[in-house]
């Protein structure tokens, strides 16, 4: 499994991201009632909740595939690491854009999360899109 991601380094890093994903799609879909009350949101966005929670659950057991499952391991996922990336990183602009810009659903209220874990992600995608580049762009 190791050496999949070349290191032990690597393999944290990939097991730190997804675990995010996981408890994210877990709240999203299962625990949304709980979800939306802990972030102030109104029970009419729980669709849209759900939608995107089973959006990481998809890239959730994707990953879990990848690493425990895939005969191949990492190799050729320049893709699926791609797309995780593209995703941390237009959810925390849009995210940053929201804050600044204090428009639709941007009270005082509204928790700074919604831009620091999207950051977190992308810095922590954009190092194993780095780091496993040897393995993935094959």
């Amino acid at each position: 499994m190791v050496e999949n991601f070349n290191n032990s380094f690597f393999l944290i890093i990939f097991f730190i991201h997804f675990i995010i994903y996981g408890l994210y799609a877990y709240q999203c879909t299962f625990n949304t009632k709980n979800f939306l009350k802990k972030y102030g949101m109104h029970e009419t966005s729980a669709i849209m909740t759900r939608f995107f929670g089973s959006m990481l659950i998809g890239s959730f057991i994707l990953a879990g595939y990848i690493v425990f499952i895939r005969e191949k391991g990492t190799l050729g996922t320049w893709g699926f690491f791609n797309l995780i990336f593209l995703q941390n990183l237009f959810t925390f602009f849009v995210a940053m854009s929201s804050h600044q810009k204090r428009n639709l659903g941007v009270v005082k209220r509204t928790s700074v999360i919604g831009i620091i874990i999207p950051a977190v992600l992308t810095f922590l995608s954009g190092i194993l899109c780095f780091g496993l580049s040897n393995k993935i762009y094959l």
